[in-house]
């Protein structure tokens, strides 16, 4: 398999790694299982309740349901009489659909008949007496059919009424199982829906839940050397996640104080250093005895410039040491190459400058912009050799310098911008603290700088913010 094939499968295989390990994945599933379980759980006790109540007991209810409807139709006069009966339309439809399987007739207190829906069963019901039979059921034989009894009684002004209602065994069961055969596949239905609907929009519910780490996260990821004085804000965190935002905000502070102290010994070692080594150094040339005066003075020398170097990688490392200003970025570089220009012509290396006259200003720290610029071009001529040449190029966005030297090991990349670090074949000059420097003006600036290798060569580039604007003077 090619490189590019390996890659390509690796990336999808990142990615599903990447999703499947993240909390709202395992929030998501965990919470579909479980609602999943728990609608098994229902269904299977739904199904044994219907399985386990014979259909006489849903018959029965059904029966005595009707019963409470007929008495809540009847209409009474003032005396207490009855007058008529007013049934909905569903019952009204029923008593006329199933005359001879469901029927009800209402009585007085001494059993005769005032109300029936079907005068044919005008025949005594059952073999109780009326009061005996109220609020019981009863098996009862009509015209050779089994039909269930169910009896109420009610009194209005003195009068008293009896209510029956019947209703054919064999109506009731087929009505029952028609009830009651569709609600398996309903239940079913209802929970396939339910774990779909469920899993779709839960997703937006867990998003919603941790935006606020989110938005944390985004916070931290911006704390850098530059402004360790941040703090992550715990505000509308759950109550789980506050003690780690609290232990982080502590690292932070730690954090903070160590930087601080650490750039408090750089500046105090380079300011104590140099005095001495400056002095040093007019006693070597001054002391006539002092053989190999040129190999110590050039230790000196390099000495020093790590000093100085180290000085200002602690003064640029503080945001508070900078000031910004409209700059007119075309006559820094300016200023940088007439610095260069006598280190370029001893090492017959030409400095070219391509930008338009027109160029925007930006807002930035002029002497750190300097630095910066000076670190690089400065690079760039020690890598070049004789008759070449060093381009720079200015752009609306960016700074591109490229030399014309060996280039750089692509292994080397990553550690070009660590402090003191030096590749195998540097010069004995170099301290290490160049590009460092240059890392720390960028990010102070909220610019990118990066480094690749050319055909020939290497080029700089460093990018500014898109939407910076800036005035013409």
């Amino acid at each position: 398999m090619t490189q590019r094939g390996m890659i390509l499968r690796w990336i999808p295989q990142k990615i599903f790694n990447d999703f499947t390990r993240s909390l709202s994945f395992r929030l998501w599933l965990v919470s579909i299982l479980v609602l999943s379980v728990s609608l098994i759980a229902v269904t299977i006790i739904v199904v044994y309740v219907f399985n386990q109540s014979p259909l006489e007991l849903w018959q029965k209810d059904d029966n005595q349901r009707t019963a409470e409807r007929v008495v809540s139709g009847l209409q009474f006069d003032d005396r207490g009489q009855l007058v008529e009966i007013k049934l909905d339309r569903r019952n009204e439809w029923l008593f006329h659909a199933a005359p001879t399987e469901i029927i009800y007739r209402v009585l007085d207190g001494q059993g005769n008949i005032l109300l029936t829906s079907n005068g044919d069963y005008d025949v005594p019901w059952g073999n109780r007496l009326l009061d005996e039979s109220v609020g019981l059921h009863q098996q009862i034989m009509l015209h050779h059919e089994l039909y269930d009894l169910f009896s109420l009684k009610l009194n209005r002004k003195n009068h008293v009424f009896y209510v029956q209602t019947a209703t054919s065994n064999a109506f009731g069961e087929v009505a029952v199982e028609l009830k009651l055969k569709p609600i398996p596949k309903i239940v079913g239905v209802t929970i396939l829906i339910a774990v779909i609907g469920f899993g779709l929009t839960f997703p937006f519910i867990i998003r919603w839940i941790l935006r606020p780490l989110k938005n944390t996260s985004q916070a931290a990821i911006l704390i850098t050397p530059t402004n360790l004085r941040s703090r992550l804000n715990g505000e509308h965190i759950p109550n789980e996640i506050k003690p780690l935002i609290a232990a982080f905000n502590d690292v932070l502070e730690r954090l903070e104080k160590g930087f601080i102290a650490q750039q408090e010994f750089l500046g105090i070692a380079a300011h104590e250093l140099k005095t001495p080594l400056t002095l040093l150094r007019a006693q070597i040339e001054l002391h006539p005895d002092i053989s190999d005066k040129t190999l110590l003075l050039r230790d000196i020398d390099f000495m020093a410039r790590q000093v100085r170097q180290l000085l200002q990688l602690a003064e640029l490392s503080e945001a508070q040491n900078y000031h910004f200003i409209k700059t007119d970025r075309i006559a820094v570089v300016h200023e940088v190459i007439n610095y260069l220009y006598l280190k370029a012509e001893c090492r017959r290396v030409e400095i070219i400058m391509h930008a338009s006259k027109s160029l925007s200003w930006i807002d930035a720290d002029k002497s750190a912009l300097f630095i910066l610029l000076k670190n690089i071009i400065d690079n760039a001529i020690n890598v070049s050799s004789a008759n070449n040449a060093v381009t720079i190029t200015a752009t609306e966005s960016t700074f591109r310098i490229q030399d014309r030297g060996p280039g750089i090991d692509p292994d080397h990349l990553p550690f070009l911008f660590d402090r003191f670090w030096r590749g195998p074949n540097a010069s004995p000059d170099g301290s290490g603290l160049g590009l460092a420097i240059c890392k720390e003006i960028a990010n102070a600036h909220h610019w990118k700088i990066t480094v690749q290798n050319l055909v020939k060569g290497v080029e700089v580039m460093i990018r500014l913010p898109p939407r910076t604007k800036q005035d013409p003077t």
